[in-house]
């Protein structure tokens, strides 16, 4: 009669240890850096939920046989260590970061192979939304979307009768100039606002394929609409209330509002889904 491996937890503890003597040092770093600046806020939240997601899986690994995959195990134990040395001593922090995705896969691989792997798939990849986005890609993006921004907020107001011109990301209305800084482009919301799109779409566990890819195709469409209104909002503030008026706590607060309207935009367009697309496959089920 064969013996059944059974996994024990104290199995994992060289390698947990050696996982916060890892990253220990880089969370310092990043709560006393990287994540005290706004467009890098939604990182303490991404870390909490990707580790209680991670968490929320222990009784189904448990619950799996041991089926170790050590070749993949090592390999990839050795792309996270080169990464974090790489990222820790030439101060990369998307490296360092991220890192720890193959080193904590690395902890499912040794002890329960690959379908341990695609059980906690998700938590897994949403810790990418941890990472920093890279400089070229920001300064392309961020180009982009504020002349975008500030065309699409012109015209509008224009459309409405109020004298507004443009020149490039500067807007003219009445006696008033603003420029549509980096913060306003809406990348780093667009990137906050996919990661909590995508967790919800996750703890909903909607089994309709064409529910989840229209909800994650208006993700970024919503957050750039809700940034244009941000926009309309402070240059109409500024226009009737002045520019002291808009900026300080209430430019600040617009960033919020614009988060939140996004969060209810992809909400209300889900309860319209619900309410008249039919109840989803797995409402019925129930």
């Amino acid at each position: 009669m064969l013996a059944t491996q059974v996994f024990r937890p104290i199995d994992s503890l060289p390698l947990l240890v050696g996982l916060l003597v890892l990253f220990i040092p880089t969370y310092y770093t990043l709560f006393n850096g990287l994540w005290l600046a706004d467009e890098q806020a939604h990182g303490p939240i991404v870390m909490v939920m990707s580790y209680w997601l991670l968490w929320s899986k222990r009784d189904v690994l448990l619950a799996l046989p041991p089926k170790p995959a050590n070749v993949s195990a090592w390999a990839l134990l050795l792309l996270g260590c080169c990464c974090y040395v790489v990222g820790r001593s030439q101060d990369i922090v998307i490296l360092e970061l991220g890192a720890q995705i193959p080193i904590l896969a690395t902890l499912l691989l040794f002890h329960w192979g690959w379908r341990a792997v695609r059980v906690c798939l998700f938590p897994l990849f949403f810790l990418i939304f941890m990472l920093p986005l890279p400089g070229a890609f920001v300064d392309a993006a961020t180009a982009a979307l504020k002349l975008h921004v500030s065309a699409i907020a012109e015209s509008l107001l224009y459309g409405f009768g109020y004298p507004v011109a443009r020149n490039g990301v500067m807007l003219n209305i009445g006696q008033y100039q603003l420029l549509v800084a980096d913060a306003c482009s809406g990348l780093h919301s667009m990137f906050s606002l996919s990661a909590m799109g995508l967790l919800y779409l996750y703890l909903m566990e909607y089994r309709a394929i064409w529910r989840n890819i229209l909800l994650a195709g208006l993700i970024l469409p919503i957050a750039f609409i809700a940034n244009v209104v941000r926009v309309i909002v402070l240059v109409l503030i500024t226009f009737y209330q002045g520019n002291e008026a808009a900026q300080g706590f209430v430019h600040g607060f617009a960033g919020i509002f614009l988060f939140i309207v996004a969060l209810l935009g992809l909400l209300s367009i889900d309860a319209l889904l619900g309410l008249f697309g039919g109840k989803d496959s797995h409402e019925v089920s129930q």
